[in-house]
Formats: C-alpha cells, structure tokens, sequence
C-alpha cells in the first residue's frame, strides 16, 4: 500500500486567493482539494482553470451544508456546476481535475460517465457530522458503487473508544479507502493514516487563516504534519508514543518527544490523544500498538487503578504521569518529581530547601509530586487547596500544613511564601488580563516572594505578570516539562535525551 498523501483543504472565496494558499504549502502537500462551495458566484464559472493552475492533482469538492459544506444552491445548480468543472477536458490529464468528491446519494450518470471518460477517479463519500459510524466494512462497501471509485467516511466519534473501533475495523478494509474522523478525537486518526490503511488525510493552513468550521473538524496544518510529525515517515515500523489528558488544548510535549526521536534518528512518533477517560487511552494504546503514554490533567491520579504495575516512587507520590507499555503489561513512573526538583534547583541555585516555608497551591496529581519532592528537598510547606480535605490528604502525609484557599488564608499564605509553587490548571491559555484566571487574585504580594507556576503556555500567566509587576522572581514551568520529558524519553526508549 501506498503511504497516505497530503491533502490540502482550500477553502478561500476566490481562485487566486486559494492559489496563493497553495503556493505557500506547495511544498508540504501532495494534492488539493478545491473546495468550490467556498467560492463566490463568479469565481465558480471559472473552476475548470484551477487543475492547470495549481499543477497538483486536485479533488473537485461541492459539499452540502448537510454534509459540513457551505453550498445553499439546489441540487440541479450543483450538479451543473460539478458538469462545468469536468468539461472541456485537455488531453493532458494534468490539466484536468484528478478526483471529483460525490456523496453516496448522489447518483448523476452523466457525472459519473464524464469523470470515467476523463480519467477523473471519484471519491465516493458519506459524512456524519454528529456520530461515528459502525460497522466501517459493510460501510464502505454499500457506498461503493464501482471498483474504480474510492469510497470515504468521515464521522465525528463521541469518545476515544470509537476512534479505537475505527482503527480495528480499518485493518480489514481491502481496497483504496479514505476514513477520516472529524471533532475533538480527530487527531489520531489524521496523524497516522498510514495506520488506518487512508488514502489520503486532510490539512488546512493555521486555524487563524481558515474557515472556523474546519478547525472544529480537526484539520492539521500541513507544516506541522510534515515537521513536528514527520508524516511522510510513518510506516508501519514506526513507534508510537503519545500524551493523554483532556481538554489537552496546551501542550509542548509533541515538540519535545519528536525532536529527540529526530535527533536520535529513531523511527517513532509522539502524538496528542485526546480522552475524557485515562481507561479509553490506554486501551488505544493497546490497539494500536502503543509503545508509552505521557499522562497529565486529569488523568495523573486516575491512572493509577488501571495500570498492571507501578514504580515505587509513583505509588508513593500517588500519581502517575508516565505509562510504559511491555510485553508484561503497562508499567507506571512518575517524571514531574524529578523534572521538577531539576528545575527548581535552576531556578533557586540551592541545594536543598532547609528552614524555607513554602506554598504549593493545589493538591492534584501535578501537587502530589511537587509535595514529595518538597519533602525530600527538606522543605516545610503549606498545601492550599479549594477543597480542604484534598489539601489536608496531601499534606499530612508528609506532615505539613494545610488550608483552603481563599481570603481566609491571607496570613498563613504570607508566612508561607518564601517560595510560592502554583500547580493548578487554572491559568492555562489565558488572556494577559484575565483576573479570573488567577488562582490568588486575593494576595496582594509584597515583592520579596519567589513564585513558580508549573504553567507553561502562556510565558507568563495573569498569576506571574502580576508578580513580576511587584519585583517578585517567577518561572513558568517549561523547565519542568522539559526535565521530566527527558526522563519520559529515556523510559520510553531506553535512550538518554541529551546524548
């Protein structure tokens, strides 16, 4: 089988405008598709010059709004201009359009006969746009209406299980087929079409240059299919490794994994696996052949019950952020403690954290390896929480303080805050002045405090700006990421990162 090709989704209003899109990713693409409902009016009487302008193979693509497209016109007025895109055909096949995407309900024999006639392949597809589809063999089979056309199905799944019956189900499929998921759970199935045997996968240009609606239906951009994925090397010898969590809309972990498998020259890959359940990821990553699983919000605690073993220090830390999968089963480690203790070494040029009091904000999983190593560091702490029993769990275990956190707490905060370390999620991707996104918008800092905030993305949190704006030393906790990244690396492929 042929590896998957790059498909280029154009969805600009003009022919120009979608020429200079493809210009600008030419390299990164194999064909496009001309998404011709974008077009205005006038701009579609001119389709048929776009193959010869374009100089790919291009898709001819007419969709419904039924079937995620913008075209309001009837079906008379869409099979016309679909007509008007085949007509005229060059005896130069490269001229012409190389596929023509027809739903599995339309059935216009003088489409059909044209496209055949002039070498045009039809791609036959069915979309659903609010559930999965089951049964993806007898699918593809009803839609199929000849062996010269490629039959396609694009569906939303609702969770990773269905992402995971997806990939099975694709392993039995026997000819030329294109499976395509769309929605939050899409990624996988984009990534590593090679995987589910596709055709093709689609990409559009950054989501501040398309149409929103694609964003939504999970398109990738191509630069970063090729560069941080290394697409076009994915074969079936490839590792996968991948990150678990959810929403998981900021993460750096991709970047970090596959510049180390690069830089090694290991044929593997790191991908985002989107799942509301940690039990959902690890029986994907069981299907697909999953080599390791880095695991983080909310997943780190949870992961623990459904793991076959556990390292010591992960089961003394009560959380896992690292998941190794071997012929014995799945094996749990915990990377932030040791992540963490490197980074705030660098931060604080000490070597330990003798007679210094300390505030670690939160008590999930991120908090229980920052305790521990605040423990081990020599360290007196004070766990704030919004949940009280939470913070009060973490905290005797290692014998330190605890409170809620809120107003009441201002004192005990202040004489904690040598060092303030703020592990929640609260923060994540937030605007410069969102107060909201402030875990401790109720202290006023005095200047003097250290404050480290495991957040990376944003550089600098609403929490750290305002810090930082009274002479407080900050740090972000992309050093962090990294050092328990590297640890992940070495556990995942026995390989030192920095070698």
């Amino acid at each position: 089988m042929q590896r998957p090709k790059i498909c280029l989704c154009l969805t600009c209003s003009t022919l120009a405008e979608n020429l200079a899109v493809l210009e600008k990713y030419r390299r990164w693409i194999d064909m496009a598709e001309l998404r011709a409902d974008y077009l205005t009016d006038d701009e579609r009487l001119y389709i048929r010059r776009f193959p010869a302008m374009a100089g790919i193979p291009v898709i001819l693509t007419i969709r419904r709004l039924v079937d995620g497209g913008v075209y309001k016109g009837g079906e008379a007025a869409r099979t016309a201009l679909m007509a008007r895109g085949l007509a005229f055909a060059s005896q130069d096949t490269s001229k012409n359009f190389a596929y023509i995407d027809l739903e599995e309900d339309l059935d216009v024999p003088c489409i059909q006969d044209a496209a055949l006639a002039f070498g045009t392949r039809i791609i036959r597809s069915m979309h659903n746009m609010t559930d999965t589809v089951t049964d993806l063999p007898a699918q593809m089979a009803k839609i199929r209406k000849t062996g010269y056309e490629i039959p396609k199905i694009a569906c939303t799944p609702r969770t990773l299980v269905d992402v995971s019956t997806l990939f099975k189900e694709s392993a039995s499929l026997d000819c030329e087929h294109i499976v395509c998921c769309m929605g939050m759970f899409s990624s996988p199935s984009r990534i590593l079409a090679e995987r589910m045997g596709s055709f093709l996968t689609y990409c559009s240009p950054p989501a501040d240059n398309i149409d929103e609606a694609l964003t939504k239906l999970g398109h990738t951009d191509p630069i970063q299919l090729n560069k941080l994925y290394n697409f076009r090397a994915i074969d079936k010898k490839t590792d996968v490794f991948g990150i678990t969590g959810f929403p998981l809309t900021h993460t750096l972990s991709p970047n970090l994994h596959n510049e180390g498998y690069h830089k090694h020259g290991m044929n593997a890959v790191y991908i985002p696996i989107k799942s509301e359940s940690v039990k959902d990821a690890l029986d994907f990553g069981t299907v697909l052949g999953i080599k390791g699983l880095s695991v983080t919000v909310p997943h780190k605690e949870d992961v623990l019950a459904c793991l076959d073993s556990v390292s010591p220090e992960a089961a003394e830390i009560g959380a896992c952020n690292t998941v190794v999968f071997g012929e014995s089963g799945t094996t749990g480690y915990n990377t932030d403690a040791e992540g963490f203790e490197k980074a705030l070494r660098e931060f604080l040029q000490v070597k330990n954290l003798r007679g210094k009091k300390i505030a670690i904000i939160g008590a999930g999983g991120a908090a229980k390896a920052i305790a521990y190593t605040v423990y081990k560091l020599k360290g007196k702490a004070c766990i704030f929480n919004r949940t009280l029993a939470k913070a009060r769990f973490l905290a005797e275990k290692y014998r330190f303080k605890y409170a809620v956190l809120g107003m009441e707490s201002q004192k005990l905060l202040e004489e904690y805050s040598w060092l303030i370390i703020q592990t929640t999620p609260v923060g994540m991707g937030a605007g410069e002045t969102d107060d909201s996104a402030d875990p401790l918008i109720f202290y006023g800092f005095a200047g003097n405090e250290q404050v480290y905030d495991i957040i990376y993305n944003p550089e600098k949190t609403p929490l750290l700006r305002r810090a930082e704006q009274t002479g407080c030393r900050i740090c972000n906790g992309y050093s962090m990421l990294k050092y328990q990244a590297y640890k992940q690396f070495e556990l995942f492929t026995g390989v030192p990162y920095e070698n």
